[in-house]
């Protein structure tokens, strides 16, 4: 009778296969992807090849603060989360452990805890789809922290959650579950957590975890396919409510899951670039490397009334200096301004921040995990077997590395997309980093929020 039982889960699980394999959303996951992280690692192949150097940061232990360092880390409980807080916890950090299954968070410290006997874990249950879940998540972990003999404050947020449904689901906000889950609960979770990252004694991280897939709707291929209308194109990027929520996708008669899952994963990018603008304008002294060239968002907020001479003598101090590109020096509004940058370029040297929170994004590239689970078994398998033989797949333990790097990246390397381990960095996608798009982005997913618990919690930010 077993058997049977078997064969027949066998036959509808062909049946669900074959029903896939029809269908453009697979095909466009199997070229596009596949086009895009091979581009990801030609774009590292082209730097070692043809650059003069390689853009890569080392790894830095956990700076000196009062206790131990405290690193939160949400999606933790399998996969590259896990691999993840495992190698953090022997760096020496607190590892605060977020997932939506109370038992899979218990199996997950065990774990951890064989692995290494010394790890120091909190665990809190919070469904990231769920913005009244995140609230009372960080209100849990503010008071855990006061009432531990820890800094009431972190000095890493990880933004690792995220999934790859293939068929609709709504969340308790009427927003898409995996647009609530990839792109706004780390939109929710990082505003809510920058008082406890701000107050920390020692420079602060964010890590998001994006996606190789980012790039997809925008290569050549995708273009092509677009003008044949096998694809119909998001090229253009909307922001607008119904998109950003991900309410239009859920009306839809076939539900495009590939192209939400890229573009959850574009607008968590151009979040990132938001945020850190937003921070900047707010008063605080942060700074921006790409590609190894730094340039400064703001110098302070009344830098105004200081003279360049006295700044440019500061700067000379700095310890973190970083070689300046004249083609990339950026035309700035104010002529003050622009004479702090030019001096900063030809003395080499940035202005570091000794207290500000900085962003970094990690793409794994392609891991073995179960992020495939809604797809038929004998799909996944497939698919797995080829990106081995491809030599695209890696093992969570291997594709934690750019998450890893992103997490320990000195200080002044915000703004830095880390991709392939061994500290190394490429450029994501033109799109993801316009400031145009980024602000429109942002706005449209403030006023989204506006009518959620999260508005109530805005002005303490």
């Amino acid at each position: 009778m077993a058997l049977l039982w078997r064969v027949i889960d066998l036959i509808k699980d062909l049946w669900r296969a074959l029903f896939f394999i029809c269908s453009i959303q697979f095909w466009r996951m199997t070229l596009l992807w596949t086009f895009s992280v091979a581009y990801s690692h030609f774009q590292l192949l082209k730097d070692s090849l043809f650059s003069q150097k390689i853009v890569s940061y080392p790894r830095s232990s956990p700076s000196t603060v009062p206790n131990r360092p405290v690193c939160v880390i949400t999606g933790a409980t399998s996969g590259l989360g896990l691999s993840t807080a495992c190698k953090l916890s022997k760096e020496g950090y607190v590892i605060v452990i977020v997932g939506r299954s109370e038992q899979l968070l218990s199996e997950t410290i065990t774990k951890i805890k064989g692995w290494h006997e010394d790890a120091r874990l909190k665990a809190f249950q919070a469904d990231l789809s769920s913005i009244e879940s995140i609230i009372k998540f960080k209100n849990s972990l503010r008071q855990w922290l006061l009432d531990s003999d820890l800094h009431c404050s972190i000095q890493i947020l990880i933004n690792n959650a995220g999934i790859l449904a293939t068929s609709p689901r709504a969340t308790a906000e009427g927003f898409d579950q995996m647009i609530g889950t990839n792109y706004i609960s780390a939109f929710v979770l990082t505003k809510l957590l920058l008082p406890l990252l701000e107050s920390s004694p020692v420079s602060a991280k964010i890590v998001n975890v994006a996606s190789f897939t980012h790039r997809a709707d925008f290569t050549t291929i995708a273009l092509l396919y677009n003008l044949l209308k096998l694809f119909s194109s998001v090229t253009g990027l909307q922001v607008d409510e119904g998109t950003v929520s991900g309410k239009r996708f859920l009306s839809s008669k076939r539900y495009p899951y590939a192209q939400i899952y890229e573009y959850s994963k574009i607008c968590l990018l151009l979040f990132s670039f938001e945020l850190h603008r937003q921070l900047c304008q707010m008063g605080k002294s942060h700074q921006i490397f790409v590609k190894g060239t730094c340039f400064l968002a703001n110098v302070y907020a009344d830098m105004y009334t200081m003279s360049w001479l006295r700044i440019a003598c500061q700067t000379r101090k700095s310890h973190d200096r970083k070689m300046f590109k004249w083609e990339q020096l950026y035309s700035y509004e104010n002529s003050l301004e622009s004479l702090v940058h030019l001096w900063l370029g030809l003395t080499k040297c940035c202005i570091n921040s000794t207290n500000k929170s900085e962003f970094s994004v990690a793409d794994p590239g392609v891991v073995q995990t179960n992020i495939m689970r809604d797809f038929p078994v004998c799909l996944s398998w497939l698919a797995f077997f080829v990106l081995k033989r491809l030599r695209l797949l890696q093992s969570p333990e291997s594709g934690k590395e750019a998450i890893i790097d992103a997490a320990l990246a000195p200080p002044g390397t915000s703004g830095a997309y880390f991709f392939g381990g061994k500290g190394r960095t490429i450029n994501s996608s033109a799109l993801s980093r316009n400031a145009k798009l980024a602000h429109e982005l942002w706005e449209t997913t403030c006023n989204m929020l506006s009518v959620t618990p999260f508005d109530n919690e805005k002005e303490r930010f």
